[in-house]
């Protein structure tokens, strides 16, 4: 088994939506845990990164687009995967650091005070935004459009394990590069201006390895004719 890691990084406030509210305080709440800490499903992000890989191996010239489709099939899976056809990679939740969440939970369930609660662990990590259209001939706000949602505050850094049964080739790599450099909106709102994040590819040892393998893009397809 090999482990890589995907990085995130928040440039703008974003929202990991979870398609409800609170009653009487928001209308849109953040995905978050048992402790209070935001995270991104792993699922959403692995649909995120094959929406972007799709949308560059589109452009791609005819001759050598089917390799790099059977590529990202080979790495994502595909619709309806039985044995044999099932994604090569599995997406793991993106999370703040381990050692963070495991230091709050404990002060969470200890029994001395002062002790830590989940929404106050969430409300330090996050803050609530609100927005309302305007009415494009009378210039104020339609009435009943108020809407409020928690973001998750910018510079906070996320990390997902990408696990891999077998060491990965430098094809499938290349491609993942790529993906995930071209990942730079996530959440709800992030055609408003909200989640705009920096992605990086990271090793078993941490090192950075989205550049090397995204140089190799081009250099594969030219070798895949």
């Amino acid at each position: 088994m090999t482990i890589y890691q995907l990085k995130i990084k928040l440039l703008s406030d974003t929202t990991f939506g979870r398609g409800d509210g609170v009653a009487g305080l928001i209308d849109q709440e953040v995905e978050h845990n048992s402790s209070g800490f935001p995270y991104l499903r792993g699922r959403t992000l692995k649909g995120l990164l094959s929406e972007e890989c799709d949308n560059l191996i589109a452009v791609l010239r005819p001759e050598i687009r089917h390799d790099w489709e059977n590529i990202a099939c080979i790495l994502f899976g595909t619709p309806g995967s039985v044995q044999g056809t099932i994604a090569s990679m599995h997406v793991g939740d993106a999370c703040l650091p381990e050692d963070l969440r495991e230091a709050v939970a404990f002060q969470i369930k200890k029994k001395t005070l002062p002790q830590l609660t989940k929404t106050e662990v969430l409300d330090s990590l996050t803050t609530i935004r609100r927005q309302t259209a305007i009415n494009a001939e009378t210039g104020v706000a339609d009435k009943g459009s108020l809407r409020s949602f928690r973001v998750v505050i910018r510079e906070l850094e996320f990390k997902a394990d990408l696990v891999f049964e077998t060491e990965p080739s430098q094809e499938i790599l290349s491609v993942l590069a790529v993906g995930t450099l071209a990942l730079r909106r996530i959440g709800s709102g992030r055609n408003r201006g909200r989640g705009y994040v920096r992605c990086t590819l990271h090793d078993d040892s941490g090192t950075e390895i989205t550049q090397r393998y995204m140089s190799l893009f081009g250099k594969v397809q030219e070798k895949s004719k």
